[in-house]
């Protein structure tokens, strides 16, 4: 398939829009330039197509981690956790897209775990035709880190990352976006080393070598840090060629913007070759 460079599926990262370290606790502040700088971008890129997903952050990621949902699902307490950590994760996704919608954008909520399965963990079926109808609508689909069946472990969790590694595929979108706390991957984790330095570029080629830099995040995740973000975001531009990943803060104003009309930013790209 031919990619469709015009358009972009762009991640707000939980640990950017929540404070990971405080249960269900939004950084409204930061979500709220983010919308404005979204709206932004849309206006002066007119046809720039835009997906949207969100992590759990401090709302999906406290439920999964307290009952094990990532692992299995099994038992009444298991059922009950994982219903636990759907509705936290959809309690975040109605402020997201409240806030969006205030800002002016046409959104619509597209919730994975109405139409996911998995095999032992990994995505093989959701429903992608009515996310494809939104975009040629002109309406910004939002998606997000979710619960999901799962024919072997009875329930899972799919990160955002998932959900686009299996959309990409099918769309085709020419960039992916991930905005989070930190300005891209690097050589150790910023929080804790001063010395940790920015990869601007990883390829396959280099992958190895970097893999063990790569650290988890602060506070609970349950779809792996950051290291999985990198292995997830790595295999797809291999099997996508023409896909590239940028990895940036979403803390420095204006930067979300400036990814979407496709400025130079710092970061971290991950491409092919």
């Amino acid at each position: 398939m031919i990619a469709n460079d015009e358009l972009v599926f762009l991640k707000l990262g939980g640990s950017l829009i929540t404070d990971k370290t405080k249960p269900e606790t939004v950084r409204l502040d930061i979500l709220n330039r983010l919308a404005w700088e979204i709206v932004a971008a849309l206006s002066e890129r007119p046809h720039l197509q835009l997906l949207i997903g969100h992590g759990s952050g401090s709302f999906g990621h406290v439920a999964g981690a307290r009952y094990r949902v990532r692992q299995g699902v099994h038992g009444r307490d298991g059922w009950h956790g994982y219903v636990a950590t759907a509705a936290a994760a959809a309690r975040l996704n109605r402020i997201v897209t409240d806030v969006l919608w205030a800002a002016g954008i046409d959104v619509m909520p597209l919730p994975p775990s109405a139409s996911a399965l998995c095999h032992d963990g990994k995505l093989v079926q959701m429903a992608w035709e009515p996310t494809r109808r939104l975009l040629s609508a002109g309406v910004v689909p939002v998606l997000f880190g979710d619960v999901a069946l799962d024919d072997r472990r009875g329930g899972t969790i799919v990160s955002t990352e998932e959900v686009f590694s299996f959309l990409v595929p099918i769309l085709s979108p020419g960039r992916i976006i991930l905005a989070g706390e930190v300005a891209g991957v690097f050589s150790s984790d910023p929080h804790r080393d001063p010395a940790a330095t920015l990869i601007p570029v990883i390829t396959q080629e280099i992958a190895p070598h970097i893999e063990k830099m790569l650290s988890g995040t602060r506070g609970t995740d349950v779809t792996g840090g950051m290291a999985a973000k990198v292995q997830e975001m790595l295999h797809l531009v291999i099997t996508s060629p023409h896909l590239k990943v940028q990895i940036i803060s979403g803390l420095v104003p204006g930067r979300v913007q400036e990814a979407l009309i496709g400025a130079p930013v710092p970061g971290t790209l991950i491409r092919a070759k």
